[in-house]
This record gives structure tokens, sequence and C-alpha cells, in this order.
């Protein structure tokens, strides 16, 4: 992959194809790791050519738009399976690094433990070690909302802001994701493990990262269009700030980070004044709730 990994040379064993039949028919476990916002019309193709027993092996970080679902639930209505099919891999997964076998961990999270032991057992290497979770909301949630702070912390980080600033993203960040997913029946210890405070620390403090990579583009001034050339990569909490913006004004939560996230990329608030909006909200206690 000459433009993203010009210098990995892939095992000998590891083949390629853009045919999707050839590429899912018959096969134990079918992963799926294309942007968020494509997934139904994707699987809407795909899905005929699923193993009726397969596990379907979820590696996006995103809410749909307009219907505010979780990848695990397109996956179950866009493919017809049941969600006890469907595994969900979320973590500080960096792509370069892994490739690079440096040593890393993940969340491998379903309701089905017999398939979790199987996708956890498929991807353990010497350098990657899954664990198993059975909180599917609470590492989907996890995985998409840190997309978007760390659009927050790449905005930031370009507007010279410190330290301070950047810590108080990252935690106060991390209570505006904890609150939703708790609205949404999610374990709020799950967001303290490596699906919520792990994936969003790896986002926010990594130049790796797509989304921080991005913000750091708006904070300098650039425009959506410019931001996006010069990236060349997708960041996912472009269009999912949308989406979980909607999803938290639909269980009234508040969400103030990801609020202003979204007016600066689809209002076209200035930065400076979406700082000045965060800083001037009534003082309250610290609190996840």
């Amino acid at each position: 992959n000459p433009e993203y990994l010009p210098h990995l040379v892939l095992p000998e064993h590891v083949t390629a194809t853009t045919d999707a039949a050839e590429a899912i028919t018959g096969a134990e476990l079918v992963v799926l790791a294309v942007p968020s916002q494509t997934l139904r019309a994707n699987l809407a193709e795909w899905a005929g050519h699923v193993h009726p027993d397969a596990t379907l092996v979820s590696l996006m970080k995103g809410i749909e738009l307009g219907t505010t679902k979780r990848m695990s639930e397109v996956i179950v209505e866009a493919a017809g399976v049941s969600a006890q099919r469907v595994v969900v891999v979320s973590g500080p997964n960096l792509a370069p690094e892994i490739a690079a076998e440096q040593p890393a961990a993940t969340v491998v999270a379903g309701t089905d433990s017999r398939r979790t032991a199987l996708v956890q057992s498929s991807i353990r290497t010497p350098y990657l070690r899954p664990y198993t979770n059975d909180d599917v909301i609470g590492c989907e949630l996890g995985g998409a909302v840190k997309n978007v702070i760390a659009l927050a912390y790449g905005i930031a980080t370009a507007m010279g802001f410190g330290d301070n600033t950047r810590a108080m993203l990252m935690t106060r960040g991390l209570a505006e994701t904890a609150r939703l997913g708790v609205a949404l029946g999610a374990d709020p210890i799950t967001f303290a493990g490596l699906a919520g405070m792990g994936d969003l620390v790896a986002s926010c403090s990594s130049p790796l990262a797509r989304n921080r990579t991005f913000g750091e583009h708006l904070g300098r001034g650039e425009t959506m269009e410019q931001a996006q050339t010069a990236t060349r990569q997708t960041a996912e909490g472009v269009k999912s700030c949308l989406s979980i913006r909607d999803l938290a004004r639909a269980h009234g939560v508040e969400m103030p980070i990801t609020e202003q996230v979204e007016r600066i990329c689809h209002e076209g608030m200035d930065p400076r004044i979406a700082v000045d909006t965060l800083m001037s909200r009534t003082a309250k206690p610290e609190s996840y709730e």
C-alpha cells in the first residue's frame, strides 16, 4: 500500500482481491474496515456472500448519519444477521505502529463469548494483546466519540494552546463520552479502559492520528476542503460529530465539546469563538453524570 504504508511488505500468505465474493465466500471471520458512512451500502452488496454462521468483525469507529446507529447495529440491519454474530474491535490501534509490530493492546467486544474468544485468538500476536469485553455499546461509543475529541485536540494544538488546555479537552471529552454511554446503557468502567481512555489518548496525542491531524489544519485556519486535500485520509469525526450530536440531543445528554466541533466543521464557526463559548459555560461540579 504505497500511499499509506509504503515501507510495509505484506506476508507471503496474504493475498488481495477486489472481488468481494472471492474474499467473503466461505470465510469464518469477515472483517469490515470501510469508512463508516459507506458501510450500509457496501453490506447491501456483500451480505449475500456471507456464510450463515460467519462472525462479522467491525473495525469501524463512527455513528451513522441520519439513523444515529452504531456500526454493529448497521451490520445487523444491513447484513440481516443476529447481534450475537457481530464482534467489535476497538482501542488505541494506530495502524503504522501495529504494522511495525510495536507492542499494543486492543479490545474485542461482543455478546457471544464463543465468538469473541475466536476473534481474540485469531488476532493475537507476540506484539498485539487482545482483551475481551461484553460491553459493545461502550466500546463503540468510545471509538466514535474519541474521533471528535481528537479533532478538538488538533484544533487546540494548532492554535498554540499548551498542556493544560489539551489535558482539559481529553478529560472533559472523556466525561461527555461516558455521559452518553451511560445514557445508552454502557458500563461506565469501559471508558476507563483501552476502548475509552486508551483510544482517546492515542488519537489525541499522536501525530499519526488522522482526526488530530485534520483538526490541526482547521486550527491553522484552513477550510474543510483544504484540510481534506492535505490529509488524504478519512477523518471519521468530521461526519460523526453530526450524528453524535443528534444522538446526544435525542437522549438529553450535554456534549459541549462535540457541539463546538460540529459548529467549526459544518457551520463555519471560528475556532476562537468556539473556545470562548466553551470557557464561558455555566460552571458546574466536576462530574461524569
